[in-house]
């Protein structure tokens, strides 16, 4: 009994320890002149249905959840926060290289038609990311439209990769 004691007071030692080591915020100061809406169009309600159910973890700037105080979720959510940003970045999309903005829309319109995001573990939690199917097909159309504008600028080999023959 004695050592039953000893472990759980080591343990809730180490549960009040782990609180004091946070991750680094996702929270940019200041607007940054590469953001997607100076290299592409936006349409406000598109802009609308990216900022509820995209930009937080695809940003520069991120609405935490109360819960994200509490560690070890809070790591688990810096670590899908830069993952995310990993593949896409809004804030930094005007810096992509075309070929990485056209396979970048393209990569939006599958994941969201494929219902890959938001990610479910997101919108168990923040209800109005979930996407309407109006919200889906507007974001799915803005998407092809933007591709199809890549495609006026750009000459088909770069934006698109080449199959070795």
């Amino acid at each position: 009994m004695k050592l039953l004691k000893r472990i759980l007071a080591i343990l809730a030692v180490l549960v009040v320890a782990v609180q004091f080591i946070r991750p680094e915020r996702n929270a940019s100061a200041s607007p940054v002149s590469t953001d997607a809406a100076g290299a592409l169009v936006i349409p406000d309600e598109v802009r609308q249905v990216l900022l509820v159910s995209c930009f937080d973890c695809h940003s520069n700037n991120t609405r935490y959840p109360w819960y994200a105080e509490i560690q070890p979720v809070g790591w688990w959510l810096a670590g899908h926060i830069r993952d995310a940003k990993e593949e896409l970045n809004f804030d930094e999309f005007g810096t992509y290289a075309p070929r990485r903005k056209f396979a970048t829309l393209r990569q939006i319109e599958d994941e969201i038609a494929e219902r890959g995001m938001p990610l479910p573990s997101y919108t168990i939690v923040h209800k109005d990311a979930v996407l309407s199917p109006e919200g889906k097909n507007l974001v799915i159309a803005w998407s092809r439209a933007m591709r199809d504008s890549l495609r006026v600028q750009y000459p088909p080999e770069t934006l698109e990769r080449q199959s070795p023959r």
